[in-house]
């Protein structure tokens, strides 16, 4: 048995606004199943899937209403237009991070200037998008990515082939890599877990139940990496430094006091995304 596309499309918005799922998330699994781009999906509404495709389908909606994000499903998503790799061993990109990623780009021309090389390290780098979008949108970078998985690990190196972006990749916890490794930075990026653990009781199983809690959750009030970072940071970055850090809606403060406290004479900036919560703090160095 097959179905025409158009069919199998209004039966999958359907079943999944029958129950609670992203009804848009049907076309995204076809456009996968058939690999087709979207105007060439649109255009052949009335041609007929395979039997194989309509059981491919099928499945994948499936899979879907039972929770697993559409992402890891058909394995990538997209980030600064370009598209990365995902599976259940890293967190999925998400809009608000391209925010921190143009922050440190506008912040990296304000602060270095014409300076060309410089070196950058992401912090849990997860797919590599930080990492490997700051490469390609600036050359002169030096960036090593670090992740405590090497699961995650796998993804990245991928990721970073894939799009042709030079990259060090190190395993280790945090800031652990760089410390043994004695060398100093002048940027220090990262999207670390920043929910507080009771936050899993109310939040979408899509999230608990798929995303990795390694990058999700970090102790009873989410602040348990930046606090560490407090420690490590100090021992890997040079004079003239940028720390970006993304955060949870209503950590800003609380984050930004740890970084006025560590670099008494820092610059330290909250910044709002898009949706104007509390998204982004920077901290800039000129000489502690």
């Amino acid at each position: 048995m097959s179905k025409l596309i158009y069919e199998a499309l209004n039966w999958a918005s359907s079943f999944l606004k029958e129950n609670k799922r992203d009804e848009n998330a049907g076309e995204l699994l076809l456009r996968a199943v058939t690999k087709m781009g979207r105007a060439q999906l649109f255009a052949n509404l009335r041609e007929n899937l395979s039997a194989e495709q309509w059981s491919a389908f099928q499945q994948a909606v499936e899979r879907h209403y039972q929770g697993v994000p559409v992402q890891y499903i058909i394995g990538k998503e997209e980030f600064f237009d370009r598209t990365f790799a995902v599976n259940e061993a890293v967190l999925i990109p998400r809009p608000e991070t391209e925010e921190l990623v143009i922050g440190t780009l506008e912040r990296l021309t304000r602060i270095f200037g014409s300076e060309t090389e410089f070196e950058l390290a992401d912090i849990g780098t997860g797919s590599g998008a930080i990492a490997v979008t700051l490469k390609l949108e600036n050359p002169g970078l030096k960036v090593t990515a670090t992740d405590v998985s090497n699961e995650a690990l796998a993804i990245a190196k991928k990721n970073a082939a894939n799009l042709s972006a030079e990259i060090e990749f190190l395993q280790g916890d945090l800031l652990q890599p760089l410390i043994a490794s004695g060398r100093k930075f002048d940027v220090i990026i990262s999207n670390p877990p920043y929910i507080p653990v009771s936050d899993a009781s109310w939040m979408s199983e899509v999230v608990t139940e798929h995303e990795p809690h390694l990058a999700l959750f970090a102790g009873e009030d989410g602040l348990d990496l930046y606090r560490r970072f407090m420690e490590e940071l100090p021992l890997v970055l040079n004079e003239t430094a940028l720390v970006a850090f993304e955060i949870g809606a209503g950590q800003g403060e609380a984050v930004a006091q740890m970084l006025r406290q560590t670099f008494s004479k820092a610059k330290i900036e909250v910044v709002n995304d898009l949706n104007g919560k509390d998204r982004m703090v920077f901290a800039e160095l000129t000489g502690r």
